[in-house]
């Protein structure tokens, strides 16, 4: 070894800790943080009444309480219920917005019965769903479909109306088939209209959820908030709150970087920081 190669300077190791995408993490806590001191600050105080709201510290007790009961298995019948019912409603969903958006014949059909049905409420199925499906599992899974279902088919659609003419022209020009135009020109076009469909409809399937576990469900985490409220619990009812907010957060975030994966190769405005 010359003394040249001895002299190199060793590598610098990145501080992960310190990148950027941590700072964004450690600010994205700073609000519920801030919150959690603030009731828990209240309510010891006794602004706030604890049999109306619990400190943040009793929530924490009741969740870890929950955990070494039947926690999981609400929480496992809850993701069970919303991920195949995504699935349907999803996978519907892209067949009938290709459909539409690529045929105009198709949309003067089907959009103005999707247009009247995308408006009822979520609670308006549930009546109908339980006459015709009865109070087992398949009400559930068809009523978080149909959450599901809408925000996909809205913004794929518009997602393929969207795409500039001229690129369809110009695979035209180039002799594209209608399985080439779509599959190199329309389908990457239309992947962030897509993406914000399936992360929208993941929300909407975890609001659908709820309104159908709160119906008729023996468990799930909506039949856990419906004991809370029956048994004058609000710390339970909290404590399947946050759970929910937290496979929300964490379905969302899935997707999210699934939709990072498929869409690195675009050059898009990300905001500005701080420093700029």
């Amino acid at each position: 070894m010359t003394t040249q190669s001895k002299d190199l300077p060793a590598p610098r190791q990145r501080n992960t800790v310190f990148s950027p995408t941590w700072q964004r993490r450690f600010k994205g806590l700073a609000l519920p943080l801030l919150i959690i001191v603030a009731l828990e600050i209240i309510v010891r105080i006794g602004w706030l009444p604890s049999y109306q709201m619990p400190a943040p510290s009793e929530i924490a007790l009741t969740l870890t309480d929950l955990a070494e009961g039947a926690l999981w298995k609400h929480i496992g019948a809850s993701l069970i219920r919303v991920l195949l019912g995504f699935a349907i409603g999803a996978s519907l969903a892209l067949v009938f917005a290709a459909w539409v958006g690529l045929s105009r014949e198709a949309e003067a059909y089907l959009e103005p019965t999707f247009a009247a049905l995308r408006s009822i409420p979520s609670l308006a199925w549930v009546p109908l769903l339980l006459l015709w499906l009865g109070i087992d599992e398949t009400s559930k899974i068809v009523l978080i479909a149909i959450g599901a279902f809408f925000p996909v088919y809205v913004n794929v659609v518009a997602a393929i109306r969207n795409i500039d003419r001229k690129l369809v022209e110009v695979g035209r020009i180039y002799g594209f088939s209608r399985l080439q135009l779509v599959r190199r020109i329309l389908l990457p076009a239309a992947l962030p209209g897509l993406f914000t469909g399936l992360r929208s409809g993941m929300s909407l399937a975890w609001m659908f959820l709820v309104a159908a576990e709160l119906i008729a469900a023996t468990k799930g985490l909506g039949y856990l908030l419906s004991d809370g409220r029956e048994t004058s619990r609000p710390d339970i009812v909290l404590a399947a709150i946050i759970v929910l907010a937290l496979l929300g957060k964490f379905s969302d975030g899935l997707l999210a970087m699934l939709e990072r994966r498929c869409l690195n190769w675009r050059d898009t405005f990300t905001g500005q920081g701080a420093s700029d």
